[in-house]
């Protein structure tokens, strides 16, 4: 399950850190080698799940990018 994935009654509530974003990374980069094997091996029909979920935590930090407007030189100190 995806740590993106909050029911509806906990939306708006959870708290976003550096831990819950670098698990999502690293859960995006599960995902594509995935997605990448099983399309090697000609099952393309089967990364759509795949695809569904990383489209919603790319999605999920593309928001939270929004919403939290950092100027790039204090992300790249």
């Amino acid at each position: 399950m995806s740590v993106a994935f909050v029911p509806d009654w906990l939306r708006g509530k959870a708290q976003v850190n550096q831990e819950t974003i670098q698990r999502l990374l690293e859960e995006n980069d599960q995902l594509i080698r995935c997605i990448v094997e099983y399309q090697n091996k000609g099952r393309a029909n089967e990364c759509v799940q795949y695809q569904h979920v990383l489209h919603r935590n790319l999605i999920y930090l593309a928001t939270i990018a929004d919403a939290n407007p950092t100027s790039p030189s204090k992300v790249m100190d």
